[in-house]
């Protein structure tokens, strides 16, 4: 299992609207460098909307960043779309074998790890900005 891709999506799409500042970032258009259908796009849209990090007004074609891209995260994108529920990061089996040493120990031996990973992973994602992402894109186009 990964983490679902609206996360990736989300980031492209915080990305495009930045680098495309000038244009006018369409579902289509966006659909188009993400190579995915447009309903995709408006749903993850209306995903990062409802958190405040884009507007878009229905009626008028195309969205902008809600916020200076330097304080959007990529922790408020994770959250945004709904990647996992608060503390579900890593789901441990239910109903081990309470008769087995091994069952009657393994869900409270390994929570507390998962617990962990799960905040270093978080953690790591509040620290890099679509700034950033949007910096390293453009420093990477340079090098073509």
């Amino acid at each position: 299992m990964s983490i679902s891709s609206r996360f990736s999506v989300g980031i492209h799409i915080l990305a495009l609207i930045e680098i495309n500042k000038d244009g006018v970032s369409t579902s289509e258009f966006l659909a188009g460098s993400v190579n995915t259908n447009p309903a995709v796009i408006r749903k993850i849209m209306g995903m990062l909307k409802k958190a405040g990090l884009v507007k878009v007004q229905p009626g008028i074609a195309g969205a902008s960043l809600a916020r200076d891209l330097s304080t959007i995260t990529l922790l408020d994108v994770y959250q945004a779309v709904n990647v996992v529920k608060e503390d579900e990061l890593f789901s441990i089996h239910e109903n081990p074998n309470p008769d087995c040493p091994v069952g009657r120990n393994i869900q409270s031996t390994i929570g507390p790890l998962f617990t962990l990973a799960q905040t270093a992973l978080e953690k790591a994602l509040g620290s890099v900005s679509i700034g950033d992402v949007v910096k390293d894109i453009l420093e990477k186009e340079k090098q073509i």
